[in-house]
This record gives C-alpha cells, structure tokens and sequence, in this order.
C-alpha cells in the first residue's frame, strides 16, 4: 500500500554540486534552512548578506546594487523606534549606530559581488508576490521595520512582472559569470498573513513566472521545495507549532531530497565525514579523562587533519 504521493526528481549531472563548488543561497527564509544545513556540513557557502529576503524585486535590487557597487548614503536610510533602518535590507541588519549600519551594507555588497563573481551555484528562494511599497519615496521595500502601515501601498507582483526580475537577475548574473548555474525555488513557508486565497495566488504567480524563466535561460533550474512539502509532506505533523513554518523534520526530509537531486557522489561521501566529525564534536563523555575517551579524541582528530588536508578551506 502507498500511502505517500511521490514527486520524480531527477538526479542532476551536468552542474551538480560537490565540495569544490561555490555557493550564494539568497531569498525567503527557506534559503536559512538550506543555507544553515550546507554550513554545518562545511559546503562553501555566503548566505544572505541582507537578511532574508522575501520577494524578487527586493532580491533583484541587491544583486543590481552589488554587481555595479552603487553604494549606501546615509539618506537612504530610516530611523524607527531608536533604530537605523534600510528599506533594501531585513531588520536583522538594522543597527542604532548610522555609520555602523552604513559601513555593514557597504561592506556587505563588496562582498557579495565577490560571491557572485566566484560562485558555482547560485540559490535564489522566492516567499512571496506581495510586496509593499512606501509611499514618501514611491519604493517597493524588502521589509516594513514595523513602521505604520498606513505609509505603504500593499501590491502583488504580476506574473510578467516577476518573470522579468528573474530574467533581470540572471542577465546581471551571467554579465558576471557566465558560468554559474542558478537554481530557483519557492519557499514552502505560507504568508497567512496575506490570506489563504491570497498567499495561494501569490506562490502560483511565482511559480508561474519561474517556469517561463526556466524555459528561457540556459542554466537555470528550479528545485521543487513547494511542492515537496505540499504534496509529499501533507500533514500537520511536519509543520511547526505556528501550523505555516516547516519542522524540524520536514526541512530534514527536503534536504535529503536536495542533496540527493544536487550533489555529486563524492561530495555524499564527503558529506559524511563531515557529518562523522561534526557529531563526535559535539559528543560528551561520561568521563572526560577516561582511556576510550582518550583514544576517541585521536581518532577525531585524524579524522579532522585528514579533510581539511583534502579541502583546506574546512574549518572545525
């Protein structure tokens, strides 16, 4: 008996991703979660120099603003319950300090114009089509920093207009670095605050507007991490307690999927190494002093010279 509706992933071989690829994961929070799990397992790996990001526009002006270092001005920021705001970044980036908050986003797309120009693979996760624009300076904004709503227009993107952002950002990519392969996704996380109607025409516009890139550019791919959690993981139980984020589980079983689907042989063997490692640091004893214990510690840290041996640029 099947009691589970399984999506056909097809194993990628032609750009698939292995301990020497160069990764950049931008977008939704959704991006946090593969982001954190490809660090723990010691990929190369910048992840959302801004923040989380949740719609194109706020994804597609970072990548713009990066590749051409139009740099921050202190008139592009907003002060708000005692602290220095941008409208292109999330609010953990918000300082109190203005010259702090100017000199970190300055610094941090330096850095990602770096990462765009050395990366391998490029992961950009798309939450939502709804996108708020503020009125005083007629600007769609990555995040709101709790100011009044009244102050914003609330819009939803078009398709059409989702699909030349996409198309915008992957011809910025490509003016850089031909090379790299892009991978789309859309977050499986749902913006009730939007409404249930609402939140399923916002993914449907992405999704849609993704599709018609795809089919478009060479290089471009799209991991269905939406559809995973929608259709193989339909249950309240992979949910968190809030019933909209994914658990613990759930982000496990899609990163299975995704490393599965992306990464190269070696890389899954090498991944387990790292794991091996990982979790013999994080190992407690019994007794710390005791003559297995001792002999555990060498081992590991054979184990530890012999990878980083291999890929210098592993830390542990």
């Amino acid at each position: 008996m099947n009691l589970q509706t399984q999506l056909s992933l097809k194993k990628e071989t032609k750009n698939a991703i292995d301990y020497s690829s160069k990764i950049v994961l931008l977008g939704s929070c959704f991006s946090e979660n593969i982001g954190n799990k490809l660090g723990y397992y010691k990929f190369q790996v910048t992840q959302n120099p801004f923040g989380i990001l949740f719609h194109p526009k706020a994804i597609e002006n970072l990548i713009t603003r990066a590749i051409n270092l139009k740099m921050y001005a202190e008139d592009d920021f907003i002060f708000q319950n005692e602290r220095w705001h941008c409208f292109d970044a999330h609010s953990s980036i918000s300082r109190s300090s203005k010259n702090e908050l100017l000199n970190n986003l300055n610094t941090s797309l330096e850095k990602t114009r770096k990462a765009l120009l050395e990366a391998t693979h490029i992961s950009i996760t798309l939450g939502t089509s709804w996108v708020y624009r503020f009125i005083e300076r007629d600007k769609i904004v990555a995040n709101c920093h709790k100011i009044p709503q009244k102050k914003f227009l609330k819009e939803i993107l078009s398709v059409n207009e989702i699909s030349e952002s996409l198309e915008a950002i992957s011809a910025l990519i490509k003016s850089i670095n031909k090379n790299a392969t892009i991978l789309f996704t859309v977050s499986p996380v749902r913006h009730l605050k939007d409404g249930f109607v609402e939140n399923t025409q916002s993914k449907s516009h992405l999704i849609a507007a993704i599709h018609h890139t795809i089919n478009l550019k060479n290089k471009t791919n799209y991991f269905p991490s939406f559809e995973i959690m929608m259709d193989e993981l339909r249950d309240y139980r992979f949910y968190t307690e809030d019933m909209i984020h994914p658990n613990k589980t759930a982000i496990n079983y899609i990163w299975e999927k995704f490393v599965n689907t992306w990464l190269t042989q070696d890389a899954l063997s090498t991944l387990q190494e790292v794991e091996t490692i990982q979790k013999g640091i994080y190992h407690r004893p019994f007794n710390e002093k005791s003559e297995q214990h001792q002999q555990f510690l060498k081992n590991l840290e054979f184990k530890k010279e012999k990878l980083t041996k291999q890929f210098p640029f592993i830390k542990f």
